[in-house]
C-alpha cells in the first residue's frame, strides 16, 4: 500500500538564517557586478574609435553595451 504524506508537495520552511544569507549573497553579487561593469566601461573607454568600431560599439553607447540593454537603432541586444 502506498502512503502519501501531506508534506510531500510543500516547500521546506525557510529559516531566517538562510534568508539572511540569501539576501547577503544577492547584495554581494550586486556589488561585484557593479565593479565589473565599471571596469569594463573603463577598459572600453580607453580603446580608440577604430577598435570600438571593429567590435561594433559607438563611444556614446559604451555604458548601454556593457549593461546589455536593447539598442533601439538595431532592435537587438548589443
Amino acid at each position: 500500500m502506498t502512503t502519501i504524506y501531506s508534506t510531500a508537495g510543500q516547500p521546506a520552511p525557510r529559516s531566517s538564517v538562510s534568508g539572511f544569507f540569501r539576501l547577503l549573497g544577492s547584495w554581494v553579487n550586486g556589488i561585484v557586478t557593479y565593479f565589473a561593469r565599471r571596469q569594463a566601461i573603463q577598459t572600453l573607454s580607453e580603446l580608440d574609435d577604430r577598435a570600438l568600431r571593429d567590435i561594433g560599439i559607438e563611444r556614446s553607447r559604451i555604458e548601454s553595451a556593457v549593461r546589455g540593454t536593447v539598442d533601439p537603432d538595431f532592435g537587438r541586444i548589443m
